[in-house]
């Protein structure tokens, strides 16, 4: 049984893009996508294998010119 873990990533509209191609080269699963009310930032939460989520940071920062802020939590 592979543990995911619960990925939540703060960013701009315009890295979305890059946030999307990360996840799915890796496997992840988008559980939800919104806006922050009031702000031009926005909340992407998905599910990353933990065999896939080695360099995920850098790798995603590489795509999103470094406006993407990921936060990984085991998910049991």
């Amino acid at each position: 049984v592979l543990t995911p873990f619960t990925v939540e990533i703060q960013c701009p509209e315009n890295a979305i893009g890059g946030i999307y191609s990360v996840l799915n080269r890796r496997r992840g699963q988008v559980s939800s996508e919104e806006q922050r009310p009031g702000t031009p930032m926005f909340t992407v939460k998905a599910y990353l294998p933990i065999n896939e989520s080695f360099g995920f940071n850098s790798d995603l920062r590489s795509q999103t010119a470094g406006h993407a802020f990921p936060q990984c939590v085991f998910d049991y």
